[in-house]
């Protein structure tokens, strides 16, 4: 069972969301709050394999709450979900370590799609959103090269970070073992001083390798 922590301040929508969810039935909805604070301190208490955030809630929003999870727990997988098709909020919610950024009126099936994706360690941006944000990622990237410090093997890893995909979908196309793709995805992050894979995926699109 996968443990999900579902934040929406708006009760009836978050139960048409915890619906839609578990029509998957590995994917169980196990902790509900109706701010960002709540969602944090059920964080401290129990454990959840993703935590999905809408962005405008009352008393602590979900980019504070993202940061502030990814902070202390960074092996939790968020998952912004809102109405709001907006760059500066997507941008802002890569920076604090979301995995993915969802708007509400998608299929179930790609609500779905989206939480296995960042399960797996991909980056998942709804394409209305991925068509906004990707070309001012790109826009920074001008004439900014990689760190010489990178392997061919390592860049061809990155390149596909940069499209979303899982390590197991990397180990499959560069014929390597899923713990191989885990230790050459440690060496890049400690070489380029990155935090985590969202930031890898977002310095692979900046930097042109996608």
């Amino acid at each position: 069972m996968i443990r999900i922590l579902l934040a929406e301040d708006q009760g009836m929508v978050r139960e048409g969301l915890k619906m839609m969810i578990e029509t998957d039935q590995e994917l169980r909805v196990t902790g509900e709050a109706s701010n960002g604070k709540e969602a944090v301190t059920l964080c401290e208490t129990h454990h959840f394999d993703l935590i999905i955030l809408d962005i405008r809630m009352p008393v602590m929003d979900g980019l504070e709450a993202a940061r502030i999870i990814h902070t202390r727990w960074p092996e939790r997988k968020v998952l912004i979900l809102t109405t709001f098709n907006d760059d500066e909020y997507a941008l802002e919610a890569l920076r604090n370590g979301a995995r993915g950024y969802m708007l509400k009126n998608a299929e179930p099936k790609e609500l779905i799609r989206s939480i296995r994706i960042c399960l797996a360690g991909g980056l998942s941006l709804e394409e209305h959103v991925a068509a906004k944000v990707l070309p001012r990622l790109m826009k920074q990237s001008d004439q900014v090269e990689v760190d010489p410090a990178i392997t061919p093997r390592e860049l061809a890893i990155m390149r596909l970070i940069g499209e979303g995909r899982s390590n197991k979908e990397i180990a499959l196309e560069l014929a390597l073992s899923v713990g191989t793709v885990k230790n050459h995805i440690s060496v890049i992050l400690d070489k380029l001083d990155l935090r985590d894979r969202t930031q890898l995926a977002i310095y692979a699109i900046r930097h042109n390798v996608v």
